[in-house]
This record gives C-alpha cells, structure tokens and sequence, in this order.
C-alpha cells in the first residue's frame, strides 16, 4: 500500500496554530479537493450540474450551497467553487460530463489550501485584516465573499450566524504569509481575558 508523503502548505504551522489564545482557533484543511466551475447561469447544463453535486447551484451573489461533503461557493456571475474532502476524480468527472461543453471544470486543488478560523474572536481576527463588514446581519451563514485578508487575495465562506466558524480559501503562494499574519494578529490578544 502506498504512503502519502504529501506535505500540505501548512504543515510547520500546526503547533503555532495550537499555542494561540482559545478565543481562535487556525486549522489547516489540507488537500481538499477544490474544482472552478465556470458555467453561464442561463446554460442548459445548470440543472445538470445541480444534479451531479447533489445540491442546487448557488445563483445568488455571495452565496452558497452544502449537500453532504460537496460545497460550493458562488465566486461571480459564471464562477463557482466546488469544495469536497475526497480526491478520487469522481466529483470532477460527473461535473465534466453535466458540463457537457457548456462551460469548464479545472481542477485547482493544488494552488489553494483552506484554513479554518473558528472560535469566539474568529470574527474580531478576520475583521482586524479585511474591509468586509462580517458582522451576521450583513455577513450571515452560507455567505461567500472574495476579498483581502492582510492584502492575500481570500475568499472568505461564513459557515455560522455567530460569527465563529469561517473557512479562509487562498493561493497556496500566499499560505504562509497569511499565516504568519494570522498568527502575529493574536499576538496582542494572548493576555486579554476576552480571547482566553
């Protein structure tokens, strides 16, 4: 049987991500999955392509939809982001085959990792980088917004209406510099009662 000598973008962050305060919490999602759609939203092929995720496409701006393990995030008018945990082709060649020429399917798993960001200043962390407002009345669960996080082009997904629970998508060239900003911004918050 093979082993998987992968080693994800982040892999020599893990212990940095366990010292911080327990008002945050980084995880690595190490080696999603992660295929572009691009798909007009007037094509035939829409139906189909719902059909093969198991979900209705995302439409709505911002936006996204949860069937399962598939997610996928609407990235603009004809982009979407399918997110899935397994990497055995499968996802990717039922999309190619709703596709039906209609559109594309790239797989982009290896120029992006994800990080979660979670606990109870996950959101005061995010805000402290982005100009997004993520407070949940604007910022509610399932939205999907492309962004800045400390100048690293992110697509921020909100997972939760309490502000706690984000998935932060971004180039695997820009991992490590977001990390380390990520890191460094709980710096002043590691004595702060709030944060503990």
């Amino acid at each position: 049987m093979a082993v998987d000598q992968r080693v994800s973008p982040l892999e020599l962050w893990r212990a940095e991500f366990k010292a911080l305060p327990a008002g945050v919490r980084l995880r690595e999602l190490a080696f999603l999955t992660q295929l572009s759609l691009r798909l007009v939203p007037e094509s035939p092929a829409v139906a189909a392509v719902s059909e093969a995720l198991g979900v209705a496409l995302p439409l709505e701006p911002c936006s996204s939809a949860v069937a399962g393990e598939v997610t996928v995030l609407w990235l603009g008018p004809d982009e979407w982001l399918v997110m899935t945990p397994t990497g055995d082709g499968e996802t990717e060649r039922n999309l190619r085959a709703a596709v039906q020429g209609h559109g594309a399917v790239i797989d982009v798993s290896g120029q992006r990792t994800t990080v979660s960001v979670s606990g109870p200043r996950a959101r005061d962390l995010l805000a402290h980088g982005c100009s997004i407002d993520l407070h949940p009345r604007v910022n509610h669960a399932g939205s999907c917004v492309q962004t800045h996080l400390a100048k690293a082009g992110v697509a921020i997904w909100t997972r939760d209406d309490s502000g706690t629970d984000f998935w932060v998508v971004v180039r695997t060239s820009f991992a490590d510099y977001l990390a380390r900003w990520l890191v460094d911004a709980c710096v002043p918050h590691r004595q702060d009662p709030q944060w503990q």
